[in-house]
């Protein structure tokens, strides 16, 4: 099974955090997941993410330091995740990509159908802000 390279931004305004909803004809479509994507041959997972950002986004990111990492084995591939605290620098997101984005509260996330690579991401930031 295929291994990627996956990075993502964890971006908060105040107490809520950047969700995007996957487009409905992509693999895992209309679930919800942090922005980010693959890392290309050649590039630092940093150098990714603020690519994918641009692409996904229309935003200038500066990621920081690295919130988890985790590996997670879907039936198609394997997907090997680091998930950096992120800072937008410049713009605002808009919808290039995703199907929807939200700002969202991590105790409101419970509604909402993530990825499951992400699940103990969420979990994670739920302990950390319960509110």
């Amino acid at each position: 099974m295929e291994t990627k390279q996956v990075v993502a931004a964890l971006i908060f305004e105040g107490d809520r955090f950047l969700a995007c909803q996957r487009p409905a004809y992509k693999t895992r479509g209309l679930l919800w997941e942090f922005a980010g994507g693959k890392v290309e041959k050649g590039e630092t997972r940093r150098e990714a993410l603020i690519r994918e950002c641009r692409e996904e986004l229309a935003v200038t990111v500066e990621p920081g330091e690295i919130f988890m990492e985790l590996t997670h084995e879907y039936p198609d591939m394997t997907v090997e995740l680091t998930l950096f605290n992120t800072r937008i620098v410049e713009g605002r997101p808009q919808m290039l990509e995703h199907n929807d984005i939200r700002w969202l509260k991590p105790s409101e996330t419970v509604g909402y159908s993530f990825c499951p690579a992400d699940t103990p991401i969420l979990e994670k930031l739920r302990a950390m802000y319960p509110g």
